[in-house]
């Protein structure tokens, strides 16, 4: 009864984009019960935000007013009874700050768990696909280098390919087999420039490929996130 008595409830901070938001709770939920057994499922609160509005404040360099919504999420979820925040986005943790500043309530933060299986994986230098956002900005790339990992990228016509694929067709739940075949061919030029490992370093890239495409391991973020914020509530 440990686990089942001492279960946080998980506070996730959603809907960027509702696509991969999915993920996070089927996976959150099968770690708990394949820990659990039986029909356990998860404890958690969802604030799911209209991404619209976030996608056009992040395009317009907005990110103060996007951190406010960040926060006001944060705090909603404070007050439901969350223990503490996952923010199922890569790229919004560039204002993971705010989120921190609202509440009181730890942040799982999405590059730690991604440092966490890098390091338990023996890989030191890493490529990095998400939005130009993630890629190009240095608010991801520094708490990883912080680590001692280094961090390449795409090309900057490649970046461009990985983030319209990401706001034009995943997040809108398209999957196209020329995007996949893209895909591929960045994730492969990364490995030719020395990278051991590929991070999915956006939470919808994991529905267009898996390990099947590429020649070196892929980090998942979505699903490492996901199972890191199960466990922790579970008190592990």
């Amino acid at each position: 009864m440990k686990y089942i008595d001492a279960m946080q409830t998980i506070g996730l901070i959603g809907g960027m984009s509702w696509e991969s938001t999915l993920l996070y709770y089927r996976i959150i939920n099968q770690t708990v019960r394949d820990t659990l057994g039986g029909l356990h499922s998860a404890r958690l609160l969802l604030h799911s935000v209209d991404f619209h509005e976030i996608e056009t404040l992040q395009h317009a360099g907005h990110w103060d007013a996007a951190g406010e919504a960040m926060a006001a999420a944060a705090r909603s979820l404070q007050a439901g009874g969350a223990d503490f925040i996952v923010l199922c986005t890569n790229t919004m943790h560039k204002v993971a700050d705010a989120i921190t500043e609202a509440t009181p309530l730890p942040l799982l933060h999405i590059a730690d768990g991604t440092a966490d299986a890098l390091a338990a994986a023996g890989i030191t230098r890493v490529g990095l696909l998400g939005t130009r956002f993630t890629m190009e900005q240095d608010f991801y790339r520094q708490r990883l280098e912080a680590r001692g990992f280094e961090v390449i990228t795409p090309n900057a016509d490649e970046r461009g390919q990985v983030h319209r694929i990401i706001y034009d067709e995943l997040c809108k739940g398209v999957i196209g087999e020329d995007s996949r075949t893209t895909y591929r061919q960045i994730m492969a030029a990364l490995a030719e420039a020395g990278a051991e490992g590929i991070i999915l370093g956006c939470t919808e890239i994991s529905l267009l490929v898996d390990h099947r495409d590429a020649t070196v391991p892929l980090l998942d973020t979505t699903a490492l996130h996901a199972r890191a914020a199960a466990l922790r509530a579970l008190g592990g």
